[in-house]
């Protein structure tokens, strides 16, 4: 079972290296214990959910170029 995580007290914000085309990610890392990312055109739709080792982790790979193509 799971349960729907409150996201309501989420401060939202956009990295400053965003481009002006919209097609962007928001992150809330102001919420106790995660951190959320959502798609900033549909900002009432899903959020991927991480606990603070997961998003650690995602930020050091993509600093450490992990994820490049």
């Amino acid at each position: 079972m799971t349960s729907a995580t409150d996201l309501s007290g989420a401060v939202w914000r956009r990295s400053s290296r965003s481009g002006g085309d919209g097609d962007f990610v928001e992150v809330a890392d102001n919420l106790p214990g995660i951190v959320a990312v959502r798609d900033s055109r549909d900002p009432d739709g899903p959020a991927l959910i991480f606990n603070l080792r997961e998003w650690e982790a995602f930020v050091g790979g993509a600093k450490d170029g992990e994820f490049d193509l």
